[in-house]
């Protein structure tokens, strides 16, 4: 607060406000993401305890089947908020200080989904920036190849079937390809791309080989071991040494090849490419090799419960809540700066499933990114009280079904036609990139002129 010339308090300005609203420190998410794991460590002790009864009691094993759904479901939300930590490592708010917000961002939440922060950040940044623009915002470009975007608006019957579709195992596998090509892979088509870098294509094919061989092999000589063709200590053994020494051959490979290998894009990272690939790799080895030595000396299927319990997740429940997100977040919106997303009003097992890290309070974050998730509620009261456009456009969205007295549409409601926004200017948003390390504005300037035209030709038609 600062005081005038009579010595009165005067209110702090806007900007003040707004700053204050997006200090970050480097403490208060560690107990955010210390919760998701100990939500993810009692599904699985309590999965694993259940298995353990169940084989006590002599029954078969489909026993298993109920508490096993249960787990798949609660894993796949917990990743569902791993990729919201991302997210916030993303906007660089998961910590105040830059590398820590890397580092912690990827070991404790890209890693272990097969992804990186910064590789995510390219995907998400054009997203904010150009939100909802159908040739600029990659989020649209990827739904769209995969088959996942729906035509808005939709009635409430046929959005219920499109939920049901995405039950089929197949489609819910190419949506995590599809998501993978995008935000780990990285695709030409993207706005921070830069054509001229592309890396090299073997940089990413042996990473990638590596992730997906390793555990083959360690699966084949585990087995071997198990029913009799040989000593598990050899097959084990074996499985580490081909661990190993693949791990360091790609290590060594990744510290002798040139930065160019490495794909760049118009945005610098905070941790070098060669330092996160290795890092990548690294962590990889680190959990298939703890998975080899805890079935060796445990005796249990420990890569059986990393298959069952956290790559089916990984391809079944978590693009399924991605998916149902991406819908609810901004399908039937337009590029309106208050149009493009709502304020979801939800109970918390719905946002811990759907809305991870802020997302229910989606249009505050798209109106200004920078802001942590713990203070977006704080920011959308703000807005509520200070923005008189916020104030009149916001549209808060409470349950799956309008069934309030003062009428609050539901999720279902808000996707129909009579909610479709219509007229509003297309909004670019220049500030996304303020705290990314931008090498090349001339390119980014560029599309922002052309997404720009492109939405006032929209607009006039």
């Amino acid at each position: 607060m600062s005081t005038d010339s009579f010595g009165y308090i005067s209110r702090p300005t806007r900007q003040q406000d707004i700053r204050s609203l997006k200090a970050r420190d480097n403490w208060t998410n560690l107990g955010y993401i210390a919760f998701i794991y100990l939500v993810m460590v009692v599904a699985l002790v309590a999965t694993l305890w259940s298995y353990s009864a169940v084989a006590g009691a002599g029954l078969a094993w489909w026993w298993n089947a109920p508490m096993t759904t249960l787990a798949i479901v609660v894993i796949g939300a917990s990743q569902h908020q791993l990729g919201g930590i991302v997210h916030e490592g993303t906007h660089y708010i998961l910590f105040a200080d830059r590398r820590l917000n890397e580092l912690a961002s990827d070991w404790l939440a890209a890693f272990p989904i097969y992804t990186s922060t910064y590789a995510f950040r390219l995907h998400h940044l054009p997203h904010h920036q150009f939100v909802n623009d159908p040739k600029r915002d990659p989020n649209f470009d990827q739904a769209q190849e995969s088959g996942h975007w729906l035509d808005f608006p939709i009635a409430h019957v046929d959005f219920l079937m499109a939920i049901l579709k995405q039950l089929n195992p197949i489609r819910l596998v190419s949506y995590i390809l599809a998501r993978a090509k995008y935000s780990a892979l990285g695709v030409s088509t993207n706005p921070y791309a830069n054509p001229e870098k592309p890396g090299w294509p073997w940089a990413i094919r042996l990473g990638v080989l590596f992730m997906v061989a390793i555990p083959a092999v360690h699966v084949t000589l585990i087995s071997l071991g198990a029913l009799g063709f040989a000593e598990r200590w050899l097959t084990s053994g074996v499985a580490l040494a081909v661990l190993t020494v693949s791990w360091g051959a790609l290590v060594a490979y990744y510290l002798s090849v040139p930065e160019e290998a490495f794909a760049q894009s118009r945005i610098d990272p905070v941790i070098s490419h060669r330092a996160t690939t290795i890092g990548r790799v690294s962590y990889m080895a680190l959990v298939y090799g703890s998975l080899t030595v805890a079935e060796y000396f445990s005796g249990l299927p420990a890569w059986g419960y990393f298959g069952l319990l956290w790559i089916v997740p990984l391809f079944t429940t978590f693009p399924l809540f991605m998916v149902l997100r991406e819908w609810i977040q901004h399908g039937n919106a337009d590029r309106g700066r208050y149009t493009n997303s709502r304020i979801f009003v939800v109970n918390p097992l719905l946002r811990y499933a759907i809305f991870p890290f802020g997302m229910d309070y989606h249009l505050s974050h798209h109106i200004n990114a920078s802001v942590p998730h713990y203070r977006l509620k704080d920011l959308h009261e703000y807005l509520l009280e200070n923005d008189a456009n916020y104030a009149e456009q916001a549209l808060v969205v409470e349950g799956w079904r309008s069934s309030h007295a003062h009428g609050s549409p539901g999720i279902v409601d808000v996707l129909g036609p009579r909610f479709t926004p219509h007229g509003n200017a297309a909004h670019v948003d220049d500030e996304t990139l303020a705290d990314a390390d931008v090498n090349d504005k001339a390119a980014i300037a560029a599309q922002i002129a052309a997404s720009r035209q492109a939405g006032s030709s929209a607009a006039t038609r």
